[in-house]
């Protein structure tokens, strides 16, 4: 007789490894913390990243988009442009990244 196992919900040892893997790399946390100044279209996010790789910023935004960190809205005005700004979850991210920041300047500055 087969023996059915219950779903295994993911371990508490496994929850921070999903949320750094979900903060990704230094683009990624870039892009949030940029965004925190508010809503910005594609080539604003650009200027203010120090003119990232378009196609570095294009995976980066969709990734944080289909995580639900940030909104993509297309303009009214301008049916071309687009504009990005944080979501409630991108926003509870920003305490994470104080701390970080906070850590590097006093450890790693």
């Amino acid at each position: 007789m087969r023996q059915v196992r219950p779903k295994k919900r993911p371990s508490e040892a496994q929850c921070p490894k999903r949320a750094l893997e979900m903060f990704g790399d230094y683009q990624t946390l870039s892009i949030v913390d940029t965004l925190a100044i508010g809503e910005m279209r594609y080539c604003e996010l650009q200027r203010a990243l120090g003119n990232m790789n378009p196609v570095t910023l294009a995976r980066r935004l969709k990734k944080l988009e289909d995580q639900r960190i940030i909104e993509r809205r297309k303009e009214t005005i301008d049916k071309l442009s687009v504009a990005y700004r944080l979501l409630p979850k991108g926003e509870h991210m920003l305490p994470v990244l104080r701390s970080i920041k906070e850590f590097s300047e006093k450890y790693l500055g």
